[in-house]
């Protein structure tokens, strides 16, 4: 991220832009996940959390989701087109995380005891119109590593873990896998993408499985260009879709951008306010 003026990470280098075989993933020099400068003072700011302030608190990654870290790795036309022409590498390098991740998070729910936690987990499976790839390609070559980490998590823990996914894109085709893996709460429901707008109907289909974490309103068109009213109609409108029953925490979708006019996210912040309450 730049030091001045940056609002966003961008991919910098790939070191695996060249990797053919499973022992290029193998000669690379992978960061070790228990280095324990990684963990120290865990437990103590959990601590904190937990009796100092009286709040929950989440657990986070260590590094980004592994099929967007995967891709990272290689570079994204590099990683699509292997997806297809060289699967051994795809799952040489997707085992390689699952492997890191699965020894950072079995040492971080060492450190926090019978805490109940939220862990942190990510992998942005779609776009604006579409999944990134197809459904039957994220089942077969993705999903299983999902599944692995999550079941993971949860035997691990000690106490309760509730598994947070941060997904970005048109993902509704993906949430029965998901509900599957072990995914507890889902963020940030983009609204604005094909197929996620209709959040009663996620609500009528999967709301008894799924806590949704963002989703109050759309950040792409209405919050930044309608008007206060348009943004109070929005808002009130997925408060009273997704909030009936619980299972929906209020938050903006992903990021609010710079430039929002302060009216709106005042109207946002107010509605909320008034139809927040059961």
């Amino acid at each position: 991220m730049p030091v001045d003026g940056g609002h966003y990470y961008d991919l910098y280098h790939s070191p695996l832009a060249n990797a053919q075989t499973v022992q290029d993933v193998e000669n690379f020099p992978w960061p070790d996940p228990l280095d324990v400068a990684r963990y120290v003072g865990m437990r103590a700011a959990a601590d904190q959390v937990v009796y100092g302030e009286k709040k929950a608190f989440i657990l986070e990654r260590m590094s980004s989701g592994m099929w967007k870290h995967a891709m990272w790795m290689t570079g994204y036309e590099k990683f699509f087109i292997d997806m297809i022409s060289n699967q051994p590498l795809v799952h040489a390098i997707m085992s390689k995380i699952l492997e890191i991740k699965m020894a950072y998070w079995g040492k971080a729910l060492e450190q926090m005891g019978d805490y109940p936690v939220i862990i942190s987990e990510a992998d942005d499976l779609g776009g604006q119109n579409s999944l990134l790839v197809s459904l039957k390609m994220y089942k077969n070559l993705i999903w299983p590593y999902h599944k692995k980490l999550f079941e993971f998590i949860k035997s691990k823990a000690k106490g309760k873990a509730y598994i947070f996914f941060h997904n970005d894109g048109a993902i509704y085709p993906t949430i029965p896998l998901l509900i599957e893996a072990g995914v507890d709460i889902l963020n940030p429901w983009q609204v604005n993408c094909a197929g996620m707008d209709d959040t009663a109907k996620f609500k009528r289909e999967y709301g008894r499985d799924l806590t949704i974490w963002g989703g109050s309103c759309d950040t792409q068109r209405v919050l930044p260009f309608g008007t206060p009213q348009d943004v109070r109609d929005e808002t009130r409108r997925r408060i009273e879709e997704l909030a009936p029953g619980g299972g929906f925490i209020f938050a903006p979708i992903h990021v609010i951008q710079a430039g929002v006019p302060a009216e709106n996210i005042l109207a946002w912040w107010e509605t909320w306010q008034e139809y927040s309450k059961y």
